[in-house]
């Protein structure tokens, strides 16, 4: 049997963090029928790392819910699994950046109504958190750029709903400078939120003709946890070996 995957999320006073998270392990359980699957919260939520950690009854691979390697990914989760008695399970690596991410942000925004068809006379903003993390948000930033080149948009162009800016309202009035007939904006968030909702505001009092919602439990999300997965237990495999 191959180890389970132990998502790592980070949580949220908010319920419809949890709800997101749950409908995102059904919908990976779906795609991986048999797979045994737990869900662990750093902070807000319950269960914590150290009470599913003792619940579970063989070999786990640890999976950020992350979509940048910053403080959380770097500091809290291994933090966390010393104090579970869990240092030595592998950890799997962050979601982003990765093309199937970019695939969700898609399907989300045509979700939302925009006509994909038309891309390259919109102009896309990549919402994202911010973080105090210069890598992070330069993978931020190099993902908005393979957005663009990858997916043939008119451009893309990069918000922060914390940290330093710029903000949302900056990014359009970017976006409009450059020509593009229409705006969306797309949040590069995994589920609602303060953030999220700060984003959501911001977007609509500056007039984008198109806003998407989080990432939530699409099935290229799903999809990605599994090869994070994946990839991180056959080195485990080898190494054990």
């Amino acid at each position: 049997m191959p180890p389970a995957l132990l998502l790592i999320a980070h949580g949220s006073r908010d319920p419809r963090h949890a709800a997101t998270v749950d409908a995102l392990v059904r919908e990976v359980r779906a795609q991986r029928p048999g797979l045994e699957v737990a869900t662990a919260y750093l902070d807000h939520c319950a269960p914590r790392l150290s009470q599913v950690v003792a619940r579970l009854d063989g070999p786990a691979v640890a999976v950020p819910l992350l979509l940048n390697r910053a403080y959380h990914a770097k500091h809290d989760i291994p933090a966390a699994l010393r104090s579970a008695g869990a240092a030595g399970m592998p950890v799997a690596d962050v979601l982003g950046p990765a093309p199937l991410l970019l695939a969700a942000l898609e399907r989300r925004l045509a979700q939302a109504g925009l006509d994909v068809a038309q891309r390259a006379a919109t102009g896309v903003v990549l919402a994202a958190a911010g973080s105090s993390d210069p890598a992070a948000d330069a993978a931020t930033r190099a993902l908005a750029a393979d957005w663009q080149r990858r997916g043939g948009w008119g451009a893309v162009a990069v918000a922060y709903a914390s940290a330093t800016g710029p903000r949302v309202p900056d990014a359009l009035a970017e976006l409009r400078a450059r020509g593009v007939q229409r705006t969306a904006v797309a949040p590069y968030l995994l589920a609602p939120g303060v953030l999220p909702d700060r984003i959501a505001a911001a977007a609509t009092e500056a007039g984008a003709d198109v806003l998407a919602p989080v990432l939530g439990a699409a099935p290229e999300i799903a999809r990605l946890l599994l090869t994070r997965h994946d990839q991180a237990r056959i080195p485990a495999a080898i190494a054990a070996a």
